[in-house]
């Protein structure tokens, strides 16, 4: 019986084959939705995952996007349940497959979607290396919102600060260039990654043609000074000097009103400061901020939005 289960196994590869290549998709498409049902009902992962995950880079290949899509997305749902976990070799085929489907089909947000959920650890954030490369995609898609929205869950603040240098001196005003990075440098601090902070200033303004400057300070602008000095002063757990930061570039801070709020956030995480507020205004807006920022990271109903709330904020798009 398992002969010749094999053997027809092999028939349906071999006309799977002879119909891809006289461009008879449709009926491809079909064999290989049938030999996953065969694969899955014996729980041969292993040969399934291979089998889709070549299936879907042909018919994308081929600009068959709904099929090439429909085994994209039954892949992701075959890791998911083999509990394939997220390595190196398959997060590169997971973004290849992404990058291959067209941005106006619905099914790469579902994609996306699933694909983030498969790699979620117990953070519930999904892998960094999953989101480093979808942010590339996006990036290279130049779709500057929703590459942000990925670098930020990813562990390469060089990529990122890279990306911010190529969108400030290509579509900002050159006296944004000290916004472009002041909202990233933040919204890492109030997502507690001060690792990724500090390597994007880092590689920003050791970088921008405008400021190549690695020493630190003194810069020409004096919210990049103002970050230095953050940077420092959390790295040193140095309450008494961020009150103080406060107070120096207050002046630059008023630049975006946003920014206070992160700071107050700031405070509160790495300093232990409670800063009073007003409940209704202060929670609310910290509130709409960090669900911004974390958001669900593949939801892309308000990515063209974000960073859009605030007319002093950069415009990435």
């Amino acid at each position: 019986m398992a002969a010749r289960g094999e053997r027809g196994v092999r028939r349906v590869l071999d006309k799977l084959a002879a119909s891809v290549n006289s461009g008879q998709y449709y009926e491809a498409h079909q064999m290989y939705r049938t030999l996953y049902f065969r694969y899955l009902s014996q729980k041969k992962y292993a040969d399934l995952l291979n089998l889709l995950h070549e299936g879907a880079t042909l018919l994308l290949q081929r600009d068959q996007q709904g099929s090439g899509a429909d085994l994209a997305i039954l892949l992701l749902d075959v890791l998911t349940k083999s509990e394939t976990q997220p390595c190196e070799e398959w997060i590169e085929k997971v973004a290849n497959i992404f990058e291959l489907m067209s941005p106006t089909i619905p099914e790469r947000e579902t994609f996306l979607t699933n694909a983030v959920k498969w790699s979620m650890d117990s953070n519930k954030k999904g892998h960094p290396l999953l989101h480093k490369k979808i942010a590339e995609v996006y990036w290279r898609e130049k779709k500057y919102t929703a590459a942000h929205r990925h670098f930020l869950h990813s562990s390469d603040g060089s990529a990122y600060a890279t990306m911010l240098i190529e969108l400030h001196t290509t579509k900002g005003l050159k006296s944004e260039i000290d916004l472009f990075i002041a909202q990233a440098v933040l919204q890492f601090l109030s997502l507690r990654n001060i690792q990724m902070a500090t390597e994007t200033f880092n590689k920003y303004t050791g970088s921008h043609p405008t400021i190549k400057n690695d020493r630190g300070p003194p810069y020409l602008f004096p919210l990049l000074n103002f970050l230095w000095f953050l940077l420092r002063a959390i790295e040193q757990k140095h309450a008494i000097q961020f009150k103080i930061l406060r107070n120096w570039y207050a002046i630059s801070i008023k630049r975006d009103p946003n920014y206070s709020v992160y700071l107050d956030n700031i405070g509160r995480i790495w300093f232990g400061i409670e800063i009073p507020h007003d409940p209704k205004n202060a929670n609310s807006m910290f509130g709409g901020l960090l669900k911004s920022i974390i958001g669900e990271v593949a939801d892309s109903s308000d990515e063209e939005e974000y960073m859009g709330h605030n007319a002093s904020a950069p415009d990435l798009d």
